[in-house]
């Protein structure tokens, strides 16, 4: 068992870009240099200073510091018209048995007045839209036209464990030029996505992504809307000579997880939407950015929160804004009731580390304008409506009698690190620091940058035998309700929230700091801010050999991931 959780580690953490490269030129601090344009041996590629606010100081003797790993960038070296130019994502429906042929390939994308080389489904961005009804089953034939193994990972799905896409526990990598065909199934209505599960700090980030769109199969299920959009948030990390290198022996930004400074919606920067006065949309949020939580926000605009991951809620309920972390999923409508601009934005309290101070932030995400035109026919009356769905509330009614019990297994969430450069441990470990429960932005991006996964492990122990990461060894039959409480230790040497993530089941957060959840919805990835405690309900109804992870991608491939086992028939949902 233990060589196998090592083996998965070492896939997950050190598949780097095929191209490997010889170290001899480096010092022994892994460095190529101390000038900020110094030349990564044996390539043209160098590594640039990371874009910073210039409101915030850089700390003494980091000026001359590189990340100890090798820069990387897609098709470096490379003319980008040499590749084709992305497109946008489109819908492709899929009737039960259907097979979809999906290719992942380098493209070439501008953003703004820059050209880059990034990677793409199907040459989309994001990948293709793949819609298809509760119950069915599709086939996806996949093949890898990128520099580096890959898999694709169904994130959300209650699927065989066999297309799980987790490589060296479910499945081999897809190496380059090669193939691998998923058998996906669609067991719950809800709005799913699909990445990689190899360095996805760099996959995922450079366009590897698509949604799947779930429809319910009986009437009723939703109410009423005038139109639905699909939106995918994300960022991306710039300066004036274009994309920031990534790590290639393994992921920079390994504290916090790397920030983008350009928003993309559905992979552009220009989303804008048309509607009529009155209208009511329903949205598929989806976040796939690698570390950024969103706090979406319409404008003045009424909003109502429908469902999340894999259900419905209990009831409807109106929110000022929607907390959207890295992998979860929110459906939600808005009224558009008065004529104009409607900025779609990302509305947060951003904190200067080094200050202690927080200060208002709104990033311009999309743009909807509303016509003079009543819409037709009108749902308001709909939208009005607060509807308890009692389906939902029935559903969860078998596992309401563990709510209350003491856990089964208890998770810390902290980490440790070893070579980090003096300067940052030095400023970590006085009390100058605010840490507050959630990171909006990135408040520290040269220390943030410096620090990669050879440097630090983040780590999931468990508290009854002190096993880490893929040490932990759980195993469960399909039936069980395991109750499972993580606790973010606030005196780490970082502390940071974590959106956790469930491979292969659904669950339910019943409770935060021991305040019961008034409101209870299905989920796959949940966020625990610095210091909670989060208690979670897991419906163990699926077999195979699963992982649990943070799903900022730089803490997944600095080891903060374990693995359990589910054995037994599959429990029909």
């Amino acid at each position: 068992m233990r060589s196998l959780s090592r083996l998965v580690l070492l896939l997950l953490v050190g598949a780097g870009p095929v191209a490997a490269q010889d170290h001899d030129m480096m010092d022994h601090s892994g460095h190529a240099g101390h000038d900020m344009g110094a030349m990564a041996p044996g390539d043209s590629l160098t590594w640039r200073m990371v874009p910073m606010d210039m409101s915030m100081p850089m700390m003494p003797g980091m000026a001359n510091e590189l990340p100890p790993v090798r820069p990387f960038l897609a098709g470096q070296g490379m003319d980008p018209m040499m590749f084709p130019e992305g497109e946008p994502s489109r819908v492709v429906p899929m009737a039960d048995g259907d097979t979809l042929h999906l290719e992942a390939s380098l493209i070439r994308r501008t953003i703004g007045d820059q050209t880059f080389v990034m990677y793409g489904y199907n040459r989309q961005y994001p990948g293709p839209l793949i819609r298809a009804d509760r119950g069915s089953k599709v086939v996806v034939h996949f093949t890898n036209n990128i520099e580096m193994p890959t898999t694709v990972h169904w994130h959300g799905l209650r699927l065989d464990n066999r297309f799980d896409g987790i490589p060296g526990l479910t499945q081999v990598p897809v190496e380059v030029g090669e193939s691998f065909t998923y058998e996906l199934v669609f067991p719950d209505t809800g709005v799913y996505w699909y990445h990689p599960h190899m360095r996805e700090d760099i996959q995922q980030d450079l366009g590897l992504y698509g949604n799947m769109l779930v429809d319910p199969v009986t009437d009723g299920y939703y109410q009423p809307v005038n139109r639905e959009e699909v939106v995918v948030l994300d960022d991306l990390l710039v300066d004036a000579a274009g994309l920031l290198p990534y790590g290639e022996e393994s992921p920079t930004h390994a504290l916090m997880g790397r920030f983008g400074n350009v928003m993309l919606v559905n992979g552009a920067t220009d989303y804008r939407l048309d509607v009529d006065r009155g209208e009511v949309v329903r949205f598929y949020l989806t976040n796939v950015a690698n570390a950024r939580t969103f706090n979406v926000v319409f404008g003045g605009a009424p909003i109502k929160i429908v469902a999340s991951d894999v259900s419905k809620y209990e009831r409807e309920e109106r929110v000022g804004s929607v907390v959207v972390a890295p992998a979860e999923r929110y459906v939600v409508e808005v009224l558009f009731e008065e004529a104009g601009t409607v900025e779609i934005t990302n509305t947060i309290q951003a904190v200067d580390h080094f200050r202690g101070e927080f200060y208002p932030h709104v990033d311009t995400l999309g743009t909807v304008t509303v016509s003079d035109v009543p819409a037709s026919p009108s749902y308001r009356e709909a939208f009005e409506t607060l509807r308890e769905n009692g389906d939902v509330a029935s559903d969860i009614d078998a596992f309401r009698e563990h709510f209350d019990r003491a856990p089964d297994h208890t998770l810390e969430l902290t980490l440790r690190h070893q070579g980090l450069p003096l300067s940052t441990v030095r400023m970590m470990e006085t009390d100058t620091l605010y840490v507050p429960p959630m990171e909006w932005n990135d408040a520290m991006p040269m220390m943030n940058w410096l620090s990669t996964g050879e440097q630090v492990t983040w780590v999931i122990r468990e508290a009854e035998t002190g096993r880490e990461n893929m040490d932990i060894q759980w195993s469960f039959e399909t039936g069980d309700v395991v109750k499972i409480r993580v606790f973010n230790d606030p005196e780490s040497f970082h502390p940071m929230n974590h959106p956790f993530h469930v491979h292969g089941q659904r669950f339910l957060v019943v409770a935060m700091d021991g305040v019961d959840n008034p409101n209870l919805v299905w989920k796959d990835t949940a966020i625990v801010p610095v210091g909670s405690t989060m208690d979670i309900v897991v419906d163990m109804s699926n077999p195979g050999a699963w992982m649990a992870h943070c799903h900022i991608a730089e803490h997944l491939h600095s080891g903060m991931m374990l693995h359990f086992e589910v054995t037994g028939d599959p429990v029909a949902p």
